[in-house]
């Protein structure tokens, strides 16, 4: 009978590990993209400009895994991101190649207020 339990926990990682490749994510409407570079926690670099992550920021790893932000000093990111009521970065997600290539993806809040978005399709139309 014990014989049987390790087999079974093999099968079940096979089965898993393809589901796990193929995540897809879906971002909020006030998700922006744009480049990211932590410069000194909580201090980062948005797009080239100073900002700064908020109490208890949470930045996803393109595999959705929790990441710390000490752990991506001096790199340069590609990523959606969205602000608290403060303003300060209160969500990041690193993008994976087919997350990145949705196009286009706004890149302000103005655009994001004047543009429309489907969140099903996770897809931006410019008016």
């Amino acid at each position: 009978m014990n014989r049987c339990i390790p087999s079974a926990l093999a099968a079940l990682a096979v089965w898993a590990a393809p589901a796990a490749a193929q995540l897809s994510r879906n971002f909020p409407a006030d998700a922006l993209r744009g480049e990211i570079v932590v410069t000194a926690p909580p201090e980062i670099l948005l797009n080239q400009q100073p900002a700064r992550l908020a109490p208890g920021a949470r930045i996803r790893g393109s595999d959705n895994l929790l990441l710390l932000s000490g752990a991506l000093l001096g790199q340069r990111l590609l990523v959606n991101y969205s602000f608290d009521t403060l303003g300060l970065v209160r969500e990041v997600w690193l993008l994976n190649a087919d997350e990145a290539a949705r196009t286009p993806w706004p890149v302000s809040v103005e655009q994001a207020q004047s543009w429309s978005f489907d969140p099903a399709s996770q897809t931006w139309t410019r008016p």
